[in-house]
């Protein structure tokens, strides 16, 4: 919202939410039932294809965000090197207003306008036409009325509203009050009304003037250089046609240069083209090389997950992730991506942050959640967890530290396979378990003298078990066979305190993975049930108390934080994640990976040093 907003800032269906496509829906059954009665022969082609012309927007503004971002987290040609956060992402998520504003008023166009209809496929007099019009009145007239919008009237009550991003996206570029995008449509509407007027119009004519204008404003705010030298010494002219992300970047950060739409040649005319653009351009084209300190390890979870990843859909990625029944309808792009993924060698950055001076990233491995069940798959993981280690090795970065399931025993023995193949590594392997184990601890209630620990038994769960017992607590254990693993590995003086028990629950369970809704159904009315696990339990009862997976919320100088690791709430991290952060803000020398614990009081003491705070105790 502007500073001060003005007349129009809202959008008219900005109440409806999520149902706000519905505003379509006349002019689309319309052109359905026309189809229907007429047939293709009479049906109006450029009618129909407004629809198909929408959502082919929707997607190419999409393949902007998740390459926008994808190149954010590891490209060296980052032109603005500052944090974006939550806030940034909810103002833009609703960059399809103007896509779907667009589309009533290319409905009602064709609908009233005897001219607009019947429009053949193409016409080259038409393209040519619309071409020169952008080129002369658009771009002059964009001009003069972006610099009027610079004008403190029109800057607090309209324009501040787009410029309160320094940091840009690609979408920032539709991110306006509902006045500004009236003007704008006004302004684009030249070429194609004159075009439709002269009877040189064309379907794919108007398609592809829209997507220009889309893909320039997509460039132009990416906050990444690609546009390459050897263009503009091919042909010298283009400087003056056509900007660069870091051109227009300036315009962001600097506000009274470069007003331009996409052609800077008004910039030189009326001087106002901002001194330093050739520089940041050749700076930012050149890049720097960043050095990273931290990596976290993760993969996709389920096939939805891809769309909550920061690459996916920006809107999904700021909340928990929650499995949507009408996701469904994305799932042949899940399977696609599950293909894709599968074919792909390699670990993909997801994410960059900072910490003080800590540089971090996170790297995905292309494999999904039930993919590392399969026998066959087990050996293609550990490949490629091994290559992103020895790459992070070869980096100089200093943790790598294992989230979900590329730290399983059952893997790769909780990371102690790669020490054993790569005895000489510099990086540290870092499991977290120390961490984890420590929170699940804290989460219990003091007064407590009995849990209740079941499921999968893992390290988390011995480590927790073990220093339970220790403090003269009883954990009970109804899986007979776990029991028997885990008894011998307690010292004798303490190994009392574990106990079999199939009847047995106390008000505290502490749970792994396994655990069926007829085992909660056991729970008595009240229980805790504090989850040990990767991934969080599913709710069966509602009248017991679901805690989280053991995670923490970060500190504010922690950046970059504007997508939400998995199911966890906004600025919250895993105690897998957090632990490797912690290992390397203390610069300790030692992995954590095997059968190696660490004092859990003192990475816990660390972690809430340096600012964490468990997840439960956050306000």
């Amino acid at each position: 919202m502007a500073s001060n907003p003005g007349l129009l800032t809202e959008w008219p269906w900005q109440r409806l939410g999520n149902f706000k496509y519905v505003v379509l829906a006349p002019w689309v059954v319309h052109g359905f039932y026309g189809l229907a009665t007429k047939g293709w022969r009479e049906a109006d082609i450029g009618y129909l294809m407004v629809l198909p012309g929408l959502l082919v927007r929707m997607l190419h503004n999409q393949i902007w965000i998740s390459l926008s971002r994808f190149q954010n987290a590891r490209s060296k040609h980052r032109i603005v090197d500052k944090s974006l956060d939550f806030e940034q992402v909810d103002r833009e998520r609703n960059w399809d207003d103007q896509i779907i504003f667009n589309g009533i008023i290319m409905y009602v166009g064709i609908r009233y306008m005897e001219a607009a209809r019947y429009l053949p496929w193409w016409n080259t007099d038409g393209a040519i036409l619309i071409a020169l019009l952008h080129m002369g009145p658009v771009e002059f007239l964009y001009y003069w009325f972006h610099r009027a919008l610079h004008h403190h009237f029109l800057y607090s009550r309209y324009h501040s509203h787009h410029h309160a991003s320094i940091v840009t996206e690609p979408i920032t570029s539709v991110i306006h009050p509902f006045a500004e995008h009236i003007v704008y449509f006004a302004l684009f509407s030249i070429p194609m009304l004159a075009a439709i007027f002269t009877g040189t119009a064309s379907i794919l004519g108007l398609l592809f003037y829209l997507i220009y204008i889309d893909f320039m404003n997509n460039m132009g705010h990416c906050n990444f250089e690609l546009v390459p030298n050897w263009l503009f010494h091919a042909f010298p002219p283009l400087k003056y046609l056509m900007y660069t992300p870091s051109y227009h970047s300036l315009h962001h950060t600097q506000f009274r240069t470069n007003y331009s739409l996409f052609m800077p040649f008004y910039d030189y005319v009326y001087n106002t083209m901002d001194k330093s653009s050739d520089d940041l351009y050749e700076r930012t084209l050149e890049g720097k090389e960043e050095n990273i300190d931290v990596v976290h390890l993760t993969h996709p979870t389920t096939l939805q997950s891809i769309f909550y990843f920061r690459l996916g859909f920006a809107s999904l990625a700021s909340m928990p992730y929650h499995s949507k029944w009408y996701m469904i309808v994305m799932s042949p792009v899940s399977w696609i991506s599950m293909m894709v993924t599968s074919i792909y060698g390699s670990t993909f950055t997801v994410e960059r942050n900072t910490m003080d001076k800590l540089k971090m990233q996170t790297w995905a491995i292309p494999r999904y959640a039930f993919q590392y069940g399969l026998g066959w798959e087990k050996e293609a993981i550990n490949d490629l967890i091994e290559k992103a280690i020895l790459d992070a090795d070869k980096r100089g970065v200093k943790v790598l530290s294992l989230g979900l399931l590329n730290q399983t025993r059952e893997l790769n023995g909780s990371g102690e396979l790669y020490l054993q193949k790569h005895p000489k590594l510099n990086v540290k392997i870092v499991d977290g378990s120390s961490l984890a184990a420590a929170l699940v601890i804290k989460s219990i209630p003091q007064e407590v003298d009995q849990v209740l620990l079941t499921g999968h038994l893992s390290k988390v769960a011995c480590a927790i078990a073990t220093s339970l017992c220790q403090r003269g607590i009883q954990v009970i254990m109804n899986q007979k066979e776990e029991y028997h693993i885990l008894k011998p590995q307690l010292p004798v003086n303490i190994a009392s305190n574990l106990l079999f028990s199939r009847t047995s629950t106390p008000e505290v369970w502490l749970v792994g993975d396994g655990i069926e809704d007829k085992d909660q159904r056991r729970a008595q009315k009240g229980t805790q049930f504090i989850p040990f696990s990767q991934f969080p339990l599913k709710k069966a009862r509602k009248d017991c108390t679901y805690y989280t997976t053991p995670a923490m919320k970060i500190p504010k100088s922690l950046q970059n934080m504007h997508s939400c690791e998995n199911w966890l709430p906004r600025r919250v991290m895993s105690a897998w994640r957090v632990a490797g952060i912690v290992h390397a803000l203390e610069g300790w020398g030692m992995h954590e990976c095997g059968d190696a614990i660490l004092d859990m009081e003192m990475i816990l003491s660390a972690a809430t040093r340096h600012g964490f705070v468990p997840l439960q105790q956050a306000a």
